[in-house]
């Protein structure tokens, strides 16, 4: 192996020694987790027989939007928070234009805005899961999760399939054009605001986007083809590797379609029976609490009324293709039924199901895009609502890792007074904990560790293409410890909070 490969290994999997209840365990620590959005690690605690006593995903990185926004003017809200992520941010500044439309009071956008604010969401997901799996993901199924560490990335990829590399590239690019007409630019764009968009599409951006739009359809039902056949082809691991039962929970439409904009809140345990249905969002804080732990940065969300031991849950492209009835396009209606029939009679558990999920959800985009772009409101002229002054609201969407909740008071001088944020990696905390402990158990228990078999680890992470940034908005009871050093890396001053 060269030698930056050796250090990069030395780098990330630590091993250290710590005394926990008395027994001496060693600490394997993969540090930071790679091919993610942000910065976390994972801790292993292992007894002289390489025994797992302990494993957890700690979130290391710590930002504070849910404070800072206080005290700003409402408006400037929906271009603050997609600061959150460069990969998601479209995200951000949808559900926050959500919740300000019910502030300025919008009960109803006009069908240029909210045609505009689809297509614009739409484009997120497509560049969004075309980056995730072929960027980041598809190195781990293509070659082996075992396989070399110098091959195991976007580069090999593109070596020895030249084909799916450049399809997804593509595709990616695809989608941030979407964006870019859509939102002003491919990142942090403004084209949403409270009450409606700034901005419609003229007749020659329509036609540069219809052009290619079939060739993304495409394109997608092959990618969807590749991760169907790796299922197929070896269900002992796909069917297995970080399988376990949960709830779930997405939007659903009025009619119980899949609606990745808009809908009421559903929920299913793991049997596949409906804990709550077309709930409104509104009304969250009363279905939903958060719990804090000491050893990460991010919030442990749970259904109230099952209580913090059993009432979490996933979310996400696994949990919406199963939560909704039926997918309003032909072809991914048609995969839809072809997940369903492979799981059978319960919804299916395992982790590398997200993927599969996935690139469903990115063929339902495709489709979609390709819908709006064929209506003439898109390109209309009547773009803002407004009516009777709110103090409070909230916005859902589903972001492309999961449901995501913007939650907002503003007072009488449109200052907003209170911000609170559960993002989609939030949601799944725990079944990303869960995922990991699992792998552990199964893959790493009593084995010599390896990178190879840590990277077990990282793929059940990576299944849930987590934004460990975004996740990051709120302390919680970690400790915080401060060094203030001078120029020669002197300590100058040592804070610690507990």
């Amino acid at each position: 192996m060269p030698s930056f490969f050796r250090f990069v290994q030395q780098s990330r999997f630590e091993l250290e020694t710590a005394t926990v209840a008395s027994e001496s365990l060693r600490r394997v620590a993969i540090d930071p987790v790679s091919r993610v959005e942000g910065h976390g690690k994972v801790t292993l605690l292992l007894d002289e027989n390489n025994k797992v006593h302990q494993v957890r995903l700690h979130i290391v990185e710590f930002r504070g939007f849910e404070r800072f926004i206080q005290g700003r003017p409402y408006w400037e809200v929906p271009v603050m928070v997609q600061r959150l992520c460069g990969i998601c941010p479209v995200s951000h500044h949808l559900a926050a234009s959500k919740a300000l439309d019910v502030i300025v009071g919008a009960k109803q956008l006009t069908p240029t805005a909210e045609k505009m604010r689809r297509l614009m969401h739409y484009g997120q997901i497509l560049q969004s899961h075309a980056l995730h799996f072929f960027h980041l993901s598809s190195p781990d199924l293509l070659f082996g999760f075992d396989s070399e560490v110098a091959q195991r990335n976007i580069v090999g990829v593109a070596a020895k399939y030249p084909d799916i590399a450049k399809q997804g590239i593509l595709l990616r690019k695809y989608g941030q054009e979407v964006i870019r007409l859509t939102a002003g630019k491919r990142v942090h764009g403004t084209g949403s605001v409270p009450g409606g968009v700034n901005r419609s599409l003229t007749g020659a951006e329509r036609q540069e986007l219809l052009k290619d739009s079939y060739q993304m359809i495409a394109w997608s039902c092959e990618a969807v083809k590749i991760i169907k056949e790796l299922h197929q082809q070896n269900p002992a691991l796909y069917d297995q590797f970080g399988s376990f039962r949960s709830h779930w929970m997405g939007l659903v439409a009025p009619n119980g379609d899949l609606d990745l904009y808009h809908g009421g809140l559903r929920a299913k345990n793991a049997e596949g029976k409906i804990l709550f249905d077309h709930v409104d969002y509104q009304t969250y804080d009363r279905l939903i609490t958060e719990e804090v732990k000491p050893w990460s940065y991010m919030k442990f969300p749970y259904l109230a009324q099952l209580g913090p031991e059993q009432g979490w849950y996933r979310v996400g492209p696994l949990a919406r293709v199963q939560t909704c009835d039926h997918i309003p396009t032909p072809f991914t209606e048609h995969e839809r039924r072809e997940l369903a029939a492979y799981a059978g009679s319960e919804p299916m558990h395992a982790s590398l199901g997200y993927h599969w999920a996935r690139m469903i959800e990115m063929l339902f985009a495709a489709e979609m895009i390709k819908e709006l772009l064929h209506d003439d409101d898109i390109e209309g002229s009547d773009l803002l609502v407004t009516g009777q002054r709110q103090r409070e609201g909230v916005g859902v969407i589903e972001a492309p890792r999961g449901t995501l909740f913007h939650h907002y008071q503003v007072d009488e001088n449109d200052l907003v007074t209170m911000a609170n944020l559960i993002v989609s990696t939030t949601n799944n905390n725990h079944a990303m904990n869960t995922a990991v402990r699992e792998v552990a158990k199964k893959y790493l228990d009593g084995q010599q560790i390896t990178e190879g078999l840590l990277n077990h680890i990282e793929v059940a992470i990576r299944a849930y293409d987590p934004c460990l940034s975004c996740a990051t908005h709120a302390l919680g009871k970690m400790p915080l410890e401060v060094l203030l050093l001078d120029a020669q890396g002197r300590e100058l001053d040592r804070q610690y909070k507990a």
